[in-house]
């Protein structure tokens, strides 16, 4: 269960977050003016106003970005073995995955054993 919610529960729930708030409009870190309280009130110079400054948004960029840490826990023969054969059945799915999605308009990933982080980091 724990190896289930920290990979691929997690993969399905935020994967997809870096498609919508890679964009920094759709989610500002950080905002230098408060929302509006009135509907049609807003134009583009308010929302340019609204948005953070450069030295801002890459400050939240550099936070967020974490490190792919590749740790190797297991040095008896037995579970290197049983990580070897789990990494050749992903690869197995992962591959299957990737041809069924050859032929779909909009492909689903983020299940796709080589994008799912093994930890809980975005």
């Amino acid at each position: 269960m724990v190896m289930f919610t920290c990979s691929a529960q997690h993969a399905a729930v935020n994967s997809g977050q870096f498609d919508f708030y890679g964009w920094m409009p759709n989610g500002p870190s950080t905002m230098r003016e408060p929302p509006p309280t009135k509907k049609n009130t807003v134009d583009e110079a308010t929302i340019l106003k609204t948005l953070p400054g450069m030295e801002t948004i890459v400050k939240g960029m550099e936070t967020i970005s974490l490190p792919n840490f590749k740790r190797k826990y297991f040095t008896e023969n037995i579970p290197c073995e049983n990580v070897l054969n789990f990494q050749k059945n992903l690869n197995k799915l992962s591959e299957e995955i990737q041809e069924r999605n050859k032929g779909l308009d909009l492909p689903y990933t983020y299940l796709d054993p080589k994008k799912v982080e093994t930890s809980v980091s975005i």
